[in-house]
């Protein structure tokens, strides 16, 4: 089994790479429904919908194609490389909307930049070609 530091992670908004990345994350989940009665003796539930979510975290740079594709609202194509780009590197990919940008500063540190995403439709496996 390989594994992979978080240092080779990228992520992609459509075809460009999100410029000064920090660090980002996806949650995969999915919705129960308890189908527990009065007699159970144990909780039981069903499966629902599938859902995710994610985040990514940079260093503000006003001038980067893909964050500045980053607006409260917007549709995306999101694209998670835990192990890098290259030729044959697994990866995640599904659209989300941009759902809040938090924005920071300080005298002693650099302007930096967190954008949080929610999954619109599946969060689907791809390898790279």
């Amino acid at each position: 089994m390989a594994t992979h530091t978080g240092i080779e992670g990228v992520i992609h908004i459509g075809t460009d790479a999100i410029g000064e990345i920090k660090g980002w994350s996806y949650t995969e989940g999915v919705a129960t429904h308890d189908t527990t009665t009065l007699n159970d003796t144990a909780d039981t539930h069903s499966v629902g919908t599938t859902n995710w979510s994610g985040s990514a975290e940079s260093f503000w740079d006003l001038d980067d194609t893909a964050q500045a594709a980053l607006t409260i609202g917007a549709s995306i194509t999101l694209k998670f490389y835990p192990e890098g780009a290259a030729s044959a590197d697994k990866y995640k990919t599904g659209t989300a909307t941009v759902e809040s940008i938090n924005a920071s500063g300080a005298t002693d540190d650099m302007a930096n930049v967190s954008f949080s995403f929610k999954g619109n439709g599946a969060l689907a496996d791809a390898t790279v070609a």
